[in-house]
């Protein structure tokens, strides 16, 4: 079981959160982009760039912020923070 917890945040306050599930036999990267893709589809969002600073906290942590620099489109938050809960 992979489980991924994404939130949304704006002036230190979540504004909404989402779990996404994944019982597939898929890399544990393949895991990751779907679960991002399907939260920001779930939010009507623009799928965030992962910059070198998001993938080494994420190798490190299992858990990184998508901040304004990673999104093309404006935002209306602060960031959304990604964060693997359960492997």
């Amino acid at each position: 079981m992979f489980r991924i917890w994404g939130k949304i945040i704006k002036d230190n306050k979540m504004k909404k959160d989402q779990t996404i599930l994944n019982e597939t036999d898929d890399t544990r990267t393949h895991k990751i982009f779907d679960a991002v893709y399907e939260m920001c589809d779930n939010w009507d969002l623009s799928k965030p760039i992962w910059l070198d600073s998001n993938i080494s906290e994420f190798k490190e942590l299992s858990k990184t912020r998508f901040g304004q620099d990673n999104f093309i489109e404006n935002i209306d938050f602060d960031y959304l923070e990604i964060q693997v809960i359960e492997e």
